[in-house]
């Protein structure tokens, strides 16, 4: 591979200024000797992979960026009638899924079409559809940075939370190597736990279907709000969604208009939904900032229309949010890591 020359060329969102220094690493050793390489000189580093959730400032990174090519997919089977696999931090996020449901493993179905990395599903705790990569992971193998030792977590051991984890709270700690997961052996789907999806499926909620089916209708539906990347089309040139869905008290949830989303969680509080917050808040779909845009697709997607720049971007994100906060008092948070850039404090 040729070493890219701006960090624009290794992220979704096609932003981001010169990088500095780029090692390409295609095998774990060559990735642990050059993050421990630039740790030991106080180098900064930055580790990508599909720069499916990264938003980089135009000056770019100054230090060593290290791009993550490692493959692999090792196969074992459990006395459970499952499967057990390990895969490589580099492997494509959805050639893994699409070679689960070819093979009959059940529990990625409903994540297919994710851009990005395998050994950045755990950080974020990927999830869509009423899947998330939480349930299906057994073990994640790690390198502490802090120690330059290896450390393998346990799934119960990784903090797991909406779209978070410990790798995430810990930013910079943790270089995920590889990632086990736990799958049953089965043509028939996980139950369909999401309400669109089961609707397009034409089951009812809780029911299962066949995996083949339920990829290719969360690649449907995931292509209709632009969340498939292609070239060609500018509405999936994003991180996905930019911002996550609120997770409100109870009394900043009965502060929401009555139609308001309201997703009850098992510690009380309630979820929402960004989108129906952004919408309302008289946010267009298209709604442009210099090159940036809201896509006209999905308003939580903020686009590259093809001259963006990280700071087109994060000025319309800073738009968004400050619109949402006006109208409901609710701050959304952005789900992609930025990197030498940040949304400049609210307005209000």
């Amino acid at each position: 591979m040729t070493s890219p020359r701006s960090l624009a060329e290794l992220t979704t969102l096609r932003v981001g200024g010169p990088a500095a220094h780029v090692v390409v690493a295609e095998d774990e050793q060559t990735l642990v000797a050059a993050v421990t390489a630039a740790d030991a000189t106080g180098t900064p580093a930055l580790v990508v992979a599909g720069g499916s959730n990264l938003l980089v400032g135009d000056d770019g990174y100054p230090g060593t960026v290290v791009v993550v090519r490692t493959r692999g997919v090792d196969v074992a089977d459990d006395t459970c009638g499952g499967a057990w696999l390990t895969v490589a931090a580099g492997e494509p996020w959805d050639d893994l899924v699409a070679r689960t449901v070819a093979e009959d493993w059940a529990g990625l179905e409903a994540l297919s079409g994710i851009p990005g990395s395998t050994g950045a599903t755990p950080v974020q705790n990927v999830g869509a559809y009423g899947q998330e990569v939480a349930t299906t992971v057994a073990r994640v193998r790690t390198l502490d940075r802090s120690t330059g030792l290896q450390r393998t977590f346990v799934a119960s051991d990784c903090g797991f939370g909406y779209r978070t984890s410990r790798f995430k709270t810990e930013p910079g700690r943790w270089l995920v190597l590889d990632v086990s997961f736990q799958l049953r052996r089965s043509a028939a789907s996980e139950p369909v736990a999401y309400a669109e999806l089961a609707r397009t499926l034409g089951v009812d909620v809780g029911a299962r279907a066949p995996l083949r089916e339920v990829r290719d209708a969360v690649l449907g539906l995931r292509r209709g709000k632009g969340m498939v990347l292609d070239a060609d089309d500018h509405d999936t040139w994003s991180v996905g969604s930019f911002f996550t869905n609120p997770v409100l008290d109870a009394a900043a949830a009965d502060r929401l208009p009555a139609d308001a989303p309201r997703f009850p969680q098992p510690d009380g509080r309630v979820k929402t939904s960004a989108a129906w917050l952004i919408e309302r808040a008289g946010v267009r779909r298209g709604q442009a900032h210099g090159g940036a845009a809201v896509s006209t697709k999905h308003t939580l997607a903020l686009t590259n229309r093809g001259t963006a720049t990280a700071a087109d971007v994060v000025a319309l994100a800073a738009d968004v949010r400050d619109r949402v906060l006006a109208a409901y008092g609710v701050e959304l948070e952005p789900e992609p890591t930025l990197i030498g850039c940040s949304l400049p404090p609210r307005t209000l």
